[in-house]
């Protein structure tokens, strides 16, 4: 089966990114298209694993995490779960606020644990991947 690849203005009306987004997150690493050298000009695509770390990026930037964190926990997910984003298979993880640290851990989401971190006042932010691959699918069948 051959892969779909997507251009940037297809990417960007796909996952609601604007192009400045798609070209500043090139530049910066957070999410690498696959480029092709051909012919007199340089075409960047993007495939639906790409798609995916976009679309989830635009929804945490959306429910408020910062640009940083938002990278931060993409770049964990990749390197925890490095299949995830290509399986096309959405687990449900939590950002669960360690106060003594002043930082977010990453773990698969545990509806006791995440009422308990309520329950102590501290955040609980959920990741829900297979919300963003079902809208993702959706907007795919669209076009």
């Amino acid at each position: 089966m051959q892969e779909t690849f997507f251009t940037s203005k297809e990417a960007s009306k796909i996952t609601g990114c604007t192009l400045r987004q798609l070209q500043y997150w090139r530049e910066k690493g957070v999410v690498v298209p696959v480029i092709s050298d051909t012919g007199t000009g340089r075409s960047i695509y993007y495939s639906k694993t790409n798609l995916v770390e976009l679309a989830a990026m635009v929804y945490w930037l959306s429910v408020g995490l910062s640009f940083d964190i938002a990278c931060e926990t993409l770049k964990m997910l990749k390197d925890q779960e490095p299949e995830l984003f290509s399986s096309g298979k959405g687990k449900r993880f939590m950002l669960l606020s360690e106060a003594q640290e002043r930082s977010l851990e990453l773990m698969e989401y545990d509806r006791t644990k995440a009422i308990a971190s309520l329950d102590e006042g501290k955040p609980v932010i959920p990741i829900w991947l297979d919300v963003i691959y079902q809208q993702l699918r959706q907007k795919l069948e669209k076009n």
